[in-house]
């Protein structure tokens, strides 16, 4: 049990856990997951924070085959600008580690940020509050839980401007 799935228990919401070997060397923890649990990639989604101008950290759920665009999120969420967060920062907000934070049963609610394309897919995967355990949940359950917004907030691989894109 992970502060995620104890607050998915607790609101009653349907979601299937998945585990693999973490691999302590791997590069990109979304990655490893996708390539370990046979998943399309494009299905397996990030969790990242940034903060904007005034220090707000929000949090942007994003797939691992795209990127954060931070311009994007700040107009999502009605700031000025975004950067991406001190990971230390983030950590301690979270309560989770690096390559585990989980968008669900984070210490503090945060404004979250869901990509628009999570909606192309029926379940998604997001981190389940620990690395090689991800939870597989409809996108519109991930949103409610988190008190998310849905909006276009990455970059998918087709896209050329990376000058604001963080991974």
């Amino acid at each position: 049990m992970t502060p995620a799935t104890k607050a998915l228990d607790k609101a009653s919401i349907e979601y299937r856990l998945h585990r693999y070997e973490h691999d302590p060397a791997a590069q990109s923890y979304g990655n490893e997951a996708a390539d370990k649990l046979g998943l399309d990639p494009a299905r397996v989604f990030k969790t990242l924070l940034a903060s904007s101008e005034s220090g707000e950290l929000l949090v942007a759920v994003v797939p691992v085959t795209g990127m954060l665009d931070l311009k994007a999120l700040a107009s999502a969420a009605a700031v000025k600008r975004t950067a991406m967060a001190d990971p230390a920062a983030a950590q301690r907000s979270t309560g989770y580690l690096l390559g585990g934070i989980s968008p669900l049963g984070q210490k503090k609610r945060l404004r979250t940020f869901i990509d628009s394309s999570a909606g192309q897919w029926p379940t998604l995967y997001v981190s389940g509050g620990r690395r090689g355990l991800e939870i597989e949940l409809a996108p519109q359950l991930l949103a409610v839980q988190t008190g998310a917004q849905i909006k276009p907030i990455a970059r998918l691989p087709d896209t050329s401007d990376n000058r604001t894109l963080q991974s």
